[in-house]
């Protein structure tokens, strides 16, 4: 067995030898550094974007369905999903009305897809914010969606009913429009009507998919809405549900929604029903397909390095036969040999490890600060995997040079010149 202080004086000669050839170390684990970049970045952007949706889904609460004319995560659209009729108000007061382990229901409303841009601008006074969320939603929004006020009022059913022109905004475009200024009470003007701002919503702690919607969003009164605009036909439902209920909820609004659209027993739902569970099961497949992937070519990297690690590693003990020799003359023993260079293998590629999991650190900071939407968060089991996956290819390319190397006869290699 190799005791610790020999590995101790292995690794104090591998960081001697790493020294004492700087350039030729450094590109013999360049491959090494490049792979193990890749990998830790893929599982820092991979990481932080599992939190963001998360963080996102969490705050609808986790009693929450999504029912939309298309499931979450739709690909290219076939021709029956082309044609298929919206949802409706009355799909969502039917289930209200009529499914037990729901307990509150939302709507929201918005154009057609195809008809119009759904962002538009908010103007007050000399102030604009352009690519504004603009819809109309239910009163019960607020309590469906765990949605909390800064400050002010969500809108009554009264105003909803008598479609009053009033607003909620989200947190980022009450600042940019109003500052300092209180925003309660103003009028603001979007898409060419006027609205009373009533309330302002908190700041989101996560947003959905990247997207800052929800803190640069105009809720208005859904009958409000559909004054201003007839043609908004596309409705999008969140459903309350009563706590451990949620596949007694499920199973009711699948079976109400298809009797409510005719669809016939043997053909598959005309619309989709998702949980903040499932959309964070769904979108962690996504992601998980794409991290293997982007593996897959990194660990291309990682063999380029490996290659690279066993050539000089070879090189390094043709140079070096006549100490072989010396230490196998003097008692050094064939795994001592193995172990030595077994050692500088490895601290050779662990070095290049390092190296890449700084450099992925440094990425992630960069993209945190240069781009917000695409979050970024090196855990530690990923500078693990990092540094362990260098060390690895170290310790497989370099077994052969240190085998070769153990097998040198020690009188040969004293003649060696």
């Amino acid at each position: 067995m190799v005791t610790r202080m020999q590995l101790g004086e292995n690794a104090r000669i591998a960081l001697a030898t790493l020294r004492e050839n700087k350039m030729r170390s450094f590109l013999a684990v360049l491959g090494v550094v490049i792979g193990v970049t890749a990998l830790v970045s893929v599982c820092a952007i991979m990481v932080g974007l599992d939190h963001r949706i998360r963080t996102s889904l969490n705050e609808f609460g986790t009693n929450v369905l999504f029912i939309s004319k298309f499931g979450v995560f739709t690909g290219s659209l076939t021709p029956e999903e082309r044609v298929r009729k919206p949802l409706t108000l009355d799909d969502a007061l039917a289930i209200r009305e009529l499914c037990p382990s729901v307990s509150q229901v939302s709507a929201d409303i918005f154009p057609r897809m195809g008809s119009r841009l759904r962002v538009i601008n908010a103007r007050y006074r000399g102030k604009e914010v352009s690519n504004v969320s603009f819809y109309g939603t239910l009163p019960t929004d607020a309590e469906v969606t765990n949605a909390r006020l800064a400050k002010g009022r969500f809108f009554s059913e009264a105003e909803n009913l008598h479609r009053t022109d009033v607003a909620v905004l989200g947190y980022d475009l009450a600042d940019g429009l109003f500052g300092i200024e209180d925003p309660l009470g103003k009028t603001i003007m979007v898409g060419g009507v006027a609205y009373v701002v009533v309330g302002v919503m908190e700041r989101h702690k996560g947003q959905l998919f990247g997207s800052d919607e929800g803190d640069r969003g105009v809720r208005v009164p859904f009958r409000s809405y559909r004054k201003h605009d007839p043609t908004a036909d596309e409705v999008s439902i969140s459903a309350l549900v009563i706590p451990e209920r949620m596949a007694d909820a499920e199973d009711e609004v699948r079976g109400l929604l298809r009797r409510r659209r005719n669809v016939p027993y043997n053909k598959p739902d005309n619309f989709g029903i998702s949980s903040p569970q499932q959309i964070a099961d769904q979108f962690r497949q996504i992601t998980a397909s794409i991290a293997l992937l982007i593996a897959l070519i990194a660990s291309i990297g990682l063999l380029i390095g490996g290659v690279g690690v066993m050539n000089i590693m070879l090189m390094s003990v043709t140079q070096r036969t006549r100490e072989i020799g010396v230490r196998k003359a003097i008692g050094a023993r064939r795994r001592d040999i193995i172990w030595q260079f077994l050692t500088e293998a490895i601290a050779l590629t662990g070095t290049g490890g390092l190296i890449g999991v700084l450099i992925s650190v440094g990425i992630s900071l960069l993209l945190n600060a240069l781009l917000p939407s695409l979050p970024s968060r090196v855990p530690l089991w990923g500078v693990a995997l990092g540094v362990g996956v260098s060390m690895s290819v170290g310790l497989f390319f370099g077994m052969y040079p240190a085998v070769k190397a153990a097998r040198l006869d020690p009188v040969d290699s004293l003649r060696y010149e």
